[in-house]
């Protein structure tokens, strides 16, 4: 969506297409971080955005069986110090709503993406277009001068590309639920340290969006047992929840199988893949989404003059966004991988009651310098881009 609307802007013919009815999906990446918010500005949204309904959170913290233990601050950068927490629905239908002054693009819900087209029906040929399927069950033809696929880790058209990818591996994966807040209640996201569990705690003013992080293969286990050894697992992971986990049911409970991977090649002529089809990462920093928001900017800058004219995208250009992109995505999973497998692991096999915080780590948050450097990483990332192709002040 961010890619349609500055190639449309831009003057670019941009046809979207959206499976769903809309865009309300819950559990999904909602954490939108200062490398997105400048972005945003860039292109002089600001002012909607702030007023969608957003939680602002400048501090990142863990809580341990002896206490709360902050571990990133994000007050030392500008212009945003701070992440914003905010509905991914939200965030798509302002994005939408503004595309759509765009009389150069369309936007087709209820119509599925199915595979590709290529020139004269040869599978090893340039790719030309897609084959959709509508909500009736009619088939549609689509022919394109670009086809970029940012349909998720799940992604059928990755799938129809034959691209090879590499598996880096993740040893969790997360159950997601919403609880509700009460008062006394911490009033900013932060994590629920346990051994052979964790809780991501994410603030949503009257309810928690929560995540039980769990080691590989065991939420399968535990979503086969009656869902009062579920509720009994949280309520010792964090006794506050205690009270206010007995009304819920397995109904309420979404699985998010993670993985890590990323793709040896981003592209074939005629087809460009970008965003978790390109690379899923680790929900660890929440960077997935503001990872594929840079992937976008740079594909419009990079790409937008070109789809402009008349002239075929050459595959040294899809390559270029794959050269922009790469090295970035490769130290963020690199980060990731290695707090996966010397932190979460560990955790995850360990047993008995909530940890303390380790002595080491409680020293080291007392430093403002530790404490901003995960927030520097995750919050502004490596090679940020900046939107320089269909932009407009506010």
């Amino acid at each position: 969506m961010m890619l349609g609307l500055q190639l449309a802007r831009g003057g670019v013919q941009v046809l979207v297409l959206e499976k769903h009815t809309d865009f309300l999906r819950d559990f999904r990446g909602d954490t939108v971080h200062p490398s997105t918010l400048q972005i945003i500005d860039d292109l002089g949204l600001t002012t909607r955005f702030n007023a969608l309904p957003l939680q602002r959170e400048s501090t990142l913290a863990i809580q341990f069986a002896d206490g709360m233990l902050a571990f990133g601050d994000f007050s030392g950068l500008r212009p945003f110090p701070y992440i914003a927490l905010v509905p991914q629905w939200d965030f798509l239908d302002l994005l939408a709503d503004e595309a759509r002054r765009c009389a150069n693009f369309e936007l087709h819900m209820l119509t599925e993406a199915t595979g590709l087209i290529h020139d004269g029906n040869d599978a090893a040929g340039r790719v030309v277009g897609v084959r959709a399927r509508t909500s009736s069950g009619a088939t549609l033809t689509i022919h394109a001068d670009l086809v970029v696929a940012a349909d998720g880790r799940d992604s059928v058209l990755r799938k129809a590309s034959g691209l090879p990818s590499r598996d880096l591996g993740a040893p969790m994966d997360v159950l997601w639920f919403r609880l509700p807040r009460e008062p006394g209640d911490p009033g900013y996201t932060h994590g629920v340290a346990g051994r052979g569990q964790f809780i991501a705690m994410i603030q949503r003013g009257d309810y928690w969006q929560a995540g039980l992080v769990v080691a590989k293969g065991r939420a399968e286990a535990l979503a086969a047992a009656p869902i009062a050894e579920f509720r009994a697992l949280l309520a010792r992971t964090d006794p506050i929840l205690a009270k206010r986990v007995g009304s819920l049911e397995w109904s309420d409970v979404h699985k998010l199988t993670v993985r890590v991977e990323r793709l040896l090649r981003w592209h074939r002529p005629g087809l460009l893949l970008i965003g978790d089809a390109a690379h899923a990462m680790s929900p660890i920093g929440g960077v997935g989404i503001n990872l594929a928001v840079q992937d976008a900017v740079a594909t419009a800058n990079l790409l937008g003059p070109a789809l402009r004219g008349d002239a075929p995208i050459e595959d040294v250009q899809l390559a270029a966004v794959q050269q922009r992109r790469e090295w970035p995505t490769r130290v963020i999973q690199f980060i990731q991988t290695q707090m996966q497998r010397r932190l979460i692991a560990p955790a995850l096999e360990a047993r008995g009651g909530p940890p303390n915080a380790p002595a080491i780590l409680r020293a080291l948050s007392r430093l403002h310098v530790f404490r901003a450097i995960p927030t520097r990483v995750f919050g502004l990332g490596f090679r940020r881009e900046r939107a320089q192709f269909g932009v407009r002040s506010e």
